[in-house]
């Protein structure tokens, strides 16, 4: 029978053996949080997987305001929502009014852009905050300007920066830049990679040595977009800006119609056209001065939103004849 001084010396120690228990414990946790292992166990310990899983969403977001804050110049554009009818599975309910979308087809409409449900009637109130998904937009090419640039969070369409870039660093003193054709095939390919891989897409000399393929793929990006560079809203104000004779007054008109177009819009519009002013200052070597690249581009960027095609062919022969002062003095809206 133990003494009772025995007795009393191990209840001294009790707490003691609880702490140092109360302690392997908390190490344990933390070890089988991170999925390290546990003593002389083989496999990873996953019973804390949830925490684990948190610390990393933690390091994401970390990781994100990081680069948020890199981009901060990235201005926030503001785009409707691209709502389509649509026939829900199973019940739904509106994410702006909270209300059950009832009925077995056509229930509600779905922004196709960031995937928004709401009721039709809804749609007219929800406010211009559309966050387009990558998971929604699927393509580069022929997908509206704004959508692109807000779904990848870009100031500029990737495929616009990538091809001047490209154009810069090696094509600058190519005979006939821009009015040279290149293998449509292959500008076919490169449109097909822009899709695919969006800014991972390979565009340097490796793959395709002759720079007129990217020049190609740069003018069939304009012409692909659904609503061209210069939107329809903004081409009266330019065409009225070309017929305007006095130079003080076409400036006026030039801003009025600069103001006109969305930010993503007005933003490319001037990278593209510092980007053409660069052309000209090789002229000697390339030969295309400022007007050989407004009869390249004028068709390019803007399309009459009218039907009758030869009052738009006229207004597009005006435009060009303007054009190319607008590139060699261009400074922005």
């Amino acid at each position: 029978m133990p003494s009772k001084e025995s007795w009393s010396g191990r209840k001294t120690n009790r707490p003691a053996v609880h702490k140092s228990k109360r302690e392997n414990r908390q190490q344990d946790v933390l070890i089988a949080a991170l999925g390290m292992k546990l003593g002389s166990q083989k496999s990873s310990v996953t019973i804390w997987q949830p925490l684990k899983l948190f610390a990393y969403s933690q390091l994401t977001s970390l990781v994100r305001r990081a680069t948020l804050k890199e981009n901060e110049q990235i201005p926030k554009y503001e785009k409707v929502h691209n709502f389509k009818v649509h026939t829900f599975r199973g019940p739904h309910w509106c994410e702006y009014c909270a209300n059950f979308m009832w009925g077995l087809i056509a229930q509600g409409v779905k922004c196709a852009d960031c995937g928004l449900n709401v009721h039709k009637q809804c749609s007219k109130m929800v406010p211009n905050d559309c966050k387009p998904d990558l998971k929604h937009v699927k393509k580069v090419y022929s997908c509206d300007l704004t959508t692109l640039v807000k779904a990848h969070i870009t100031k500029r369409p990737m495929v616009v920066d990538m091809c001047i870039r490209e154009i810069e660093s090696r094509g600058l003193n190519s005979e006939g830049l821009y009015r040279v054709s290149g293998f449509s095939d292959l500008i076919e390919d490169v449109k097909m990679a822009f899709d695919r891989d969006g800014e991972k897409a390979d565009i340097s000399v490796n793959m395709y040595e002759d720079i007129n393929i990217i020049t190609g793929a740069l003018k069939l990006y304009f012409r692909d977009l659904p609503i061209p560079l210069i939107t329809y809203d903004a081409y009266p104000k330019f065409i009225d800006s070309a017929k305007t004779l006095d130079p003080d007054e076409q400036l006026e008109t030039l801003h009025e119609a600069l103001k006109l177009l969305p930010p993503a819009h007005c933003e490319t519009l001037r990278y593209l056209m510092a980007h053409l002013k660069r052309v000209t200052l090789h002229e000697k070597e390339n030969l295309m001065n400022a007007e050989n690249l407004g009869i390249v581009f004028g068709p390019t960027l803007m399309r009459s939103p009218e039907l009758d095609a030869m009052a738009a062919l006229n207004d597009i022969r005006c435009f060009v004849h303007k054009e190319h002062s607008w590139i060699s003095t261009w400074k922005g809206p």
